[in-house]
Order: structure tokens, then sequence, then C-alpha cells
């Protein structure tokens, strides 16, 4: 009981579903539709967001969640003697448990630079891969994993994944977009990426719907429909596809109907900006200069037990020795009072 009534920083999955979203799913409620998306639901669902890509001939499919969603798709992607190329700080090589190495791909880190790569570093590793004389003992870099937004909250922009684009077209290899967070990055006011361009610089690509406002479920986004072969069988094997299928197709139909996906970040990143100025305000020291939903600020450890008994907030990393770094998550249905109220106890 105590820890409902906490104010709720720690994650942008905390909460339910969006109203919308709510609404559809008790409205079909008794239905019976075929199963594994084989429905009317989940082809409407498929269309509307082909619809906001810009991309009538993309292939669409919708799994359980974000961690499956990454092991299936790089699956896919890379030949058995492959792996992955990703930042350091990239969600597959530090909170996925290492669920890609278990499914036999090693991902291969590269330096973060606020979260995101560098397309000359990228390149370098390939290149550097391709002159080893050994390189047939080693791992080979088969494709490129990033996210928007990253882990730390930052924005690629559309010249940086053009960048990539042209390293990956060079050594012909694809690049993969995480968007478990995507509804903030497109609300965002500095953002200069849209789901179009995703769908150009991207050979897949996931559009986020636990964390942004559905109850469960990634929509997945191949703008070459024919780039995967027996992709719906890994999505089995992966434990990644939903027997009720047409619960996934409803609630990402919800989500596409009027825009409401592109337009339902816009609360967590007014709060997110209102949370900032007030640690700036309150003389808080903020970390990585993230403009979407997650805000980064150092706090004395001393505080944090205090902090604790009335916030849920997310460890990040120590800074020294009296200091850590944690991180408050806004969502889709923060309130100015959540806010208000997280200000008052800092």
């Amino acid at each position: 009981m105590e820890t409902a009534k906490k104010l709720c920083f720690a994650s942008d999955y905390m909460k339910g579903a969006h109203p919308a979203v709510l609404a559809r799913l008790v409205e079909t409620n008794m239905e019976a539709t075929s199963g594994y998306g084989m429905d009317p639901y989940c082809e409407e669902a498929k269309d509307l967001i082909r619809r906001a890509c810009g991309c009538p001939g993309a292939r669409v499919e919708f799994l359980v969640g974000g961690t499956q969603t990454n092991a299936t798709v790089i699956d896919a992607l890379l030949r058995p003697y492959q792996g992955v190329i990703a930042a350091q700080t990239g969600h597959i090589a530090t909170h996925e448990a290492g669920a890609i190495e278990a499914g036999g791909h090693k991902v291969l880190p590269l330096p973060q630079h606020a979260g995101k790569l560098d397309a000359r570093e990228v390149h370098d590793c390939l290149r550097d891969f391709a002159a080893d004389e050994n390189h047939e003992h080693m791992v080979m870099p088969g494709m490129v994993y990033i996210s928007h937004p990253t882990e730390y909250g930052t924005l690629y922009t559309k010249s940086e994944l053009q960048a990539l684009r042209a390293v990956c077209d060079e050594y012909g290899i694809p690049l993969y977009l995480d968007g478990a967070r995507l509804a903030y990055a497109l609300a965002c006011p500095q953002s200069d990426v849209t789901l179009a361009d995703l769908a150009q610089l991207c050979d897949v690509f996931y559009i986020g719907g636990t964390k942004c406002g559905a109850l469960f479920g990634e929509a997945v986004v191949i703008p070459k429909a024919d780039l995967l072969s027996g992709f719906f069988t890994l999505i089995k094997q992966h434990g990644a596809l939903l027997a009720k299928g047409r619960l996934l197709g409803l609630q990402f139909g919800a989500l596409f109907t009027d825009s409401l996906y592109e337009k339902i970040g816009a609360p967590a990143i007014r709060a997110a900006d209102t949370l900032r100025d007030v640690l700036a305000q309150k003389g808080y020291t903020l970390c990585f200069g993230s403009p979407t939903n997650q805000v980064f600020c150092i706090m004395e450890n001393t505080r944090l037990e205090a902090l604790g008994q009335h916030v849920e907030y997310s460890f990040w990393e120590k800074a020294d020795e009296a200091h850590t770094v944690i991180r408050f998550a806004t969502d889709w249905a923060t309130t100015k009072e959540d806010v208000e109220a997280l200000s008052a106890l800092l």
C-alpha cells in the first residue's frame, strides 16, 4: 500500500494504457477473431502505420515486448557468425540480461557520445575488421543497432542517421533502430526526424507501445517487405508471438488513429522540461542533456533514502562515493500536479 502512494517517476511503463486504447479493448472484448494477428484489427492497424510512415509497401508485425523484439529482429538480420554493433550504453548491451548473446550473437560495443554512435567510428570498426588478417577467426560485424531516443534520452538528428545509413550502405549491412520510446522523440520540439524519415533511412525499426501508451506490445516496421524471410516463424521461436494477436492490433489501431501516437508524448516532454528547470533552480547538477522524457541528475547519497520514501526513481550509476546519478522518467500520463509534488519534495 505504501508503494502505491509514492510519486511514480521510476520509468515510463508503470501506468496502464491510454483511455483510447482501453476503450477499444473494452468495445471489442466479447468478439471472437482469428489468432496470431490474422484478424481485421491487426490489418487495419498495419495500414494505419504504413500510412503514418509514408511507406505503403512496408511489412508490419506486432510483437509482445521490447527485449523479444530486439532479440527476434537481430537474430533475423544476422548470420550465425555475425555480431551487432551498438553503443556501449545501448539497451542490448546493458539492460537486456545478455538476451542477444543468449541467442548466439555477440554485441560489439563502440564508444557512446551522449548515448549515440558516431558514424565515423562505425566506419572505422568495419574497415579495421576487413583489414585484419585474422578476421575469419573473429566475430564479423553484421549490422548496426541504435535507439531513438537513446538510453540517455538523447536524439539522433536526421543528418546523423543519414551518415550511419551511408556507412551501412558502403559495407552492405542493415541499420536497425529500437524505438521503445519513439513517441517521446516524435513529440520533442528539438527532433527533426519523422516516421517517414525512419522508413527511408532504416532497414528495420520498431514503434514502441509498452512505454508509449499501450498496455504492452511493439510494432516492427520493415520498409522493404521481402527483407526478412521466415520472420513470422522467428517471432514464434523467440516467444514474441501473441496468440490473442488482435489485442496488439486494437492497441496500435487506437494509437495511430488521428495521429495520437505522434501527440501522446507531448505531456511527458512538457513535464520533463519543467522538472529540468526545477532541478536546476534548486541547485542540482543535471547530466546528459536529455531533451526528451528522461531526466538525469546527481544527488547526494544521504538524501536518497529520504527521497525514496516518497518517490519512485531509477538508480542510474554511481557518480562518486558520495553521489549517485538517478533518473526521473515522465510519461504520457504525467500531470502538472505530479511534477509540482516532486518539486516540493526536492
